[in-house]
């Protein structure tokens, strides 16, 4: 398995995606590791670091799309950019998937026109996964589309709950629609068409949901429409962190709470652990022709290694078979109500 990464995404790069990298290969079987970058740059930091490039191959690329760079400057001015030579390898099939923490953006312009999206698809989504007071539940799209259509928010229903059961080993992924209501009247024309549409794609769709049921984990995949997804999901990080500092707070004041902090520390740490992004690795780009992975733009070396083990069992589990055999069955499904 060869896992293309751009070296020179995100904030903490290109030290922290080197030192995930080593891990990946270090710590994942048969995992190789294309670094996507200034070769020069990337062996001067290795050596500086001690970070060894056993089972790491080098790319070169002499330029750096930056996150204040317009994102379709990726196919022309930025075209030699570490992201756009790795996005090219991917198609080229020199790696099974690739993986930066570069521009959101700049990242789904070139998987929209490098890449190329799966054909039936209207629109890539970013999906990610959040975690809840039961399993991990997955959330699309946050941000990669900010204005949707009914099709393809039902594309999305179908590609999340295909993912959440081929990596997640959830059975029969419950799919839920975001709304402002439970009620099948609520919402704006674009839900209210979607919800129809997906009361007949194959997918084990729940209903309406409303933003304060998604920490209760009620649903394995919740889809709306990027702009609402990414103000959803920005709270939520936001209400975590909140919630993480005070509680820190709370058991650090005064003796008897730093008592009580020791007696709790072990449940507070699994808390911290569940919340942690860096656990996830990334945000699946869904929808592309292959595998694409957005690892958060301050990953550190956990989060670039979680995102690599994250598109190696993207690969190996074949969720991209699986998301165009559920268009087929509801192509043709469609096609038979028709007649």
């Amino acid at each position: 398995m060869k896992i293309i990464v751009d070296a020179f995404g995100g904030d903490n790069a290109p030290l922290e995606v080197l030192k995930g990298s080593a891990m990946a290969v270090e710590k994942l079987e048969n995992v190789e590791v294309i670094l996507v970058g200034n070769e020069d740059i990337i062996k001067e930091t290795a050596w500086k670091n001690s970070v060894s490039l056993n089972g790491i191959t080098i790319k070169q690329a002499p330029d750096v799309i930056e996150i204040c760079d317009e994102p379709t400057t990726i196919l022309k001015e930025k075209s030699e950019c570490s992201m756009a030579v790795g996005m090219k390898a991917l198609v080229d099939g020199e790696g099974d998937a690739f993986v930066s923490a570069g521009s959101t953006g700049a990242l789904v312009v070139g998987s929209t026109f490098i890449v190329k999206r799966l054909k039936g698809i209207k629109r890539a989504a970013l999906a990610t996964i959040m975690p809840t007071a039961k399993d991990p539940t997955m959330f699309l799209d946050v941000g990669a589309n900010a204005d949707c259509r009914p099709e393809m928010l039902t594309q999305f229903g179908i590609m999340g709950s295909c993912y959440m059961n081929k990596i997640m080993g959830i059975n029969n992924p419950s799919v839920g629609l975001l709304n402002i209501g439970a009620e099948k009247s609520k919402g704006r024309a674009l839900e209210l068409e979607t919800y129809e549409q997906l009361e007949k794609a194959p997918v084990n769709f729940v209903g309406n949901i409303e933003a304060r049921e998604i920490p209760k984990g009620e649903c394995s995949v919740i889809v709306t429409d990027g702009y609402t997804g990414n103000v959803a999901l920005k709270l939520y990080e936001g209400m975590g962190s909140f919630f993480g500092k005070t509680l820190k707070d709370i058991l650090l004041t005064g003796i008897k709470s730093k008592i009580a902090g020791i007696l709790v520390l072990k449940k507070v740490k699994a808390f911290k652990k569940k919340m942690d992004y860096s656990e996830y690795g990334g945000a699946p780009l869904l929808g592309t022709s292959k595998p694409v992975i957005k690892a958060h733009g301050s990953s550190d070396a956990k989060a670039f290694y979680n995102a690599i083990r994250q598109a190696d069992a993207f690969v190996k589990a074949k969720v991209i078979d699986e998301i165009s055999a559920s268009l087929s069955a509801m192509t043709k499904k469609s096609a038979e109500i028709a007649e």
